[in-house]
């Protein structure tokens, strides 16, 4: 007879397992479906995110960012040293380290959870008896499970470019990219989002000369355009990368180098490199979700259609994450699994989804949540801004970070914050002040209010909140 559950949750990402977690802690009996295997062919929870994105990239980035302080920035400290020497086979031995630590907590949390861990390939079947028939397939083992609701949470996958096949050995997806043992000469990088930056990041400050190219005419078209305009500035000039707008691309040629042949302002022209990282977005995953036998219905770019409460066209069938609307963020998949495990309980959970923050871990760091000043401009809302620089704040100062700045927004009439946004050193943090003062409608007032440490890096928001009523007070 097949294994009976109130909920089964289809994959195991940071959407996945925080539903399941939080469905079992509400009573409800609850199997979790996860296909993912490590480098050592082992089962691995936790999705791209702990496994092959987010958490390895961090790792990596930390320990670029270590290596570059002490090649670059420690002299200005009165620390010099002589003959340092950089691994990177170490590095990315530490990095796994890291990884195995958080998937194994994840299976930690499962037992202590009860929640059931089932290995393989869910595919819906169909409903009988209102009960819900998935197949968990591990290879040649096939298992049935019955659960009462089921949500979806299979994540996305990278974006495929023609002509660009990925090996993981020349051409090299997200994965191939946390995984380089040798720092490569030439790196070249298709696609300036956050993975395109932040891995072009970690290689140029070991060593690597870097080259990205990107299809749009602007840089960072969804953030704020003055915040985008100083992250452009301060990473090419600061920072070395090399970021080519507006470019067309042609072939890749493989052989003793990769040559990628481009436009750019109507000439052509080829980059050659050792190593290409492909990182041209990320697309919904369904492959073998089995959505059309069971009629889940999805959209033209191939996501699951869900209402403002993440409920498909199934009964008793939910979707969260990066397979449905909305941005692609490992925070937004959690909170969306527990509102999901939360509604299946009978409970009414709220989630604004403008009050979720955006952050790209170069450095500076870059981070906003809310509106844009474009975004105001063009819904016809009357908007104040303040803005006020890291330049003269003494902890950026001591910490030799005194790049970027912070911009407040806020309604005209009521003050209410209608966005943050920040560049500069720890906006990752920072951003967090601004997501709590939009998640209870502050005013710029409340934060310009608020008493803020000295000395902080916090106080760049709290200027900035001042400068909203022209009552900055270092600036």
């Amino acid at each position: 007879m097949s294994q009976q559950f109130d909920v089964v949750v289809i994959g195991a990402g940071p959407g996945g397992y925080i539903a399941a977690i939080r469905a079992a802690q509400l009573g409800l009996s609850t199997a979790c479906i996860d296909a993912f295997k490590g480098a050592d062919g082992k089962p691995a929870l936790g999705g791209t995110c702990l496994n092959v994105g987010c958490i390895p990239s961090k790792a990596l980035l930390q320990s670029s960012e270590n290596y570059h302080a002490l090649t670059h920035d420690f002299a200005a400290h009165g620390i010099t040293v002589k003959g340092s020497q950089f691994d990177a086979a170490a590095m990315i031995a530490r990095k796994d380290g890291i990884v195995s630590k958080l998937t194994t907590g994840v299976a930690f949390l499962f037992k202590k959870n009860k929640v059931a861990s089932l290995h393989g390939v869910g595919r819906l079947l169909g409903r009988q008896q209102e009960k819900w028939q998935i197949e968990v397939r591990n290879g040649d083992a096939v298992e049935l499970v019955e659960a009462g609701h089921v949500i979806v949470a299979t994540g996305s996958r990278p974006r495929p470019l023609a002509g660009f096949d990925v090996d993981n050995d020349t051409v090299l997806d997200n994965a191939g990219a946390l995984a380089l043992t040798a720092v490569p000469k030439r790196l070249g990088v298709i696609g300036a989002g956050v993975i395109g930056l932040e891995m072009g990041s970690v290689w140029k400050r070991l060593g690597s000369e870097v080259t990205i190219l990107e299809a749009a005419p602007t840089f960072l078209g969804a953030a704020d355009a003055q915040l985008a305009k100083e992250a452009f500035k301060t990473l090419t000039r600061d920072s070395g990368l090399d970021i080519r707008l507006g470019v067309k691309l042609g072939a890749l040629k493989r052989g003793r180098d990769l040559a990628i042949g481009y436009e750019q302002d109507g000439k052509a022209e080829t980059l050659k490199v050792d190593k290409l990282i492909v990182a041209v977005g990320r697309v919904p995953n369904t492959e073998g979700l089995g959505a059309d036998a069971a009629g889940l219905k999805l959209d033209e770019r191939g996501f699951v259609m869900v209402d403002e409460f993440c409920h498909t066209s199934l009964p008793n069938v939910w979707a969260i994450g990066d397979v449905v609307r909305g941005p692609m963020l490992a925070h937004k998949a959690s909170e969306e699994g527990v509102a999901v495990a939360e509604r299946i309980a009978g409970q009414k959970p709220h989630l604004d989804f403008n009050s979720i923050p955006w952050v790209i871990y170069t450095s500076p760091e870059i981070a906003w949540v809310g509106k844009t000043e474009e975004q105001l401009k063009a819904a016809g809302v009357e908007y104040r801004k303040g803005s006020s620089s890291f330049a003269p704040n003494g902890r950026a100062l001591g910490l030799g970070q005194a790049q970027g700045n912070v911009k407040v927004l806020a309604d005209a009439k009521t003050d209410r914050i209608l966005g943050v946004h920040v560049i500069g050193p720890m906006a990752s943090e920072l951003i967090a002040e601004a997501v709590l003062a939009m998640e209870f409608k502050a005013s710029s007032e409340d934060v310009a209010r608020t008493v803020h440490a000295h000395p902080s890096l916090s106080e760049v928001l709290h200027e900035a909140a001042l400068a909203v009523d022209k009552r900055a007070l270092h600036g």
